[in-house]
């Protein structure tokens, strides 16, 4: 049984990292492709659909292993972990699919100032790659560097908005679409320190206290 139990557990891990990669490179191409004016929705909305079935696969075998052997602590906390992270993972792809439809909303934006963008976005992606890599290690030392990251993307959405709010003459469609690129960047970086917060779980029990 506990042989049977070890092999379950390597398939939940190799699914969830499969996710990893899917959604690391779903947001990515969202992002490039908003910055050079490249309709992928099409690609993105795949990517995301398949992120999204891949989570319901990853809790039905992580229901299955809880059903068939009881696992201990140590194995039910990962397998309880891996069924949060592939939900991140799940919304990773959501708000990259949310982000390559603001073209196809408002059309060329070619002519907007995508500096803010670029800068958070490079951060979110960034923070998705720490997340992962901590997850995979079991690093709490690297996962507890997602809050300070966060806090990064936080303060480039809220200063978009305030400077928004102050000159309020601008383009309304470069205005309103970067606001909404950088909320769902924002989430994104949210959901990349949850998947960190996992780690301390996984490792000792506890869990982190959210803001």
């Amino acid at each position: 049984m506990a042989r049977l139990m070890d092999i379950g557990l390597e398939k939940l891990r190799n699914m969830v990292l499969d996710m990893a990669k899917l959604s690391e490179d779903t947001v990515s191409t969202s992002i490039d492709a908003y910055v050079k004016g490249k309709d992928l929705r099409d690609r993105v909305y795949g990517w995301s659909e398949e992120l999204r079935i891949l989570q319901d696969e990853v809790s039905e075998l992580a229901i299955e292993l809880i059903a068939r052997y009881q696992p201990v602590a140590t194995d039910l906390r990962f397998i309880k972990s891996c069924m949060e992270v592939a939900y991140g993972f799940s919304r990773f792809g959501r708000y990259a699919h949310d982000i390559s439809d603001v073209e196809g909303i408002f059309g060329d934006l070619s002519m907007c100032d995508k500096t803010a963008i670029v800068q958070a976005g490079d951060q979110a992606k960034n923070m998705i790659r720490v997340s992962i890599k901590a997850f995979t290690e079991r690093n709490i030392q690297m996962a507890g560097r997602l809050k300070t990251m966060d806090d990064v993307v936080d303060s480039a959405y809220l200063d978009f908005v305030k400077k928004s709010a102050k000159n309020p003459g601008g383009d309304l469609r470069c205005t309103v679409s970067a606001t909404l690129i950088l909320r769902y960047l924002e989430r994104i970086a949210d959901h990349a320190t949850y998947v960190g917060e996992t780690v301390l779980y996984i490792v000792s029990g506890e869990r982190a206290a959210r803001k």
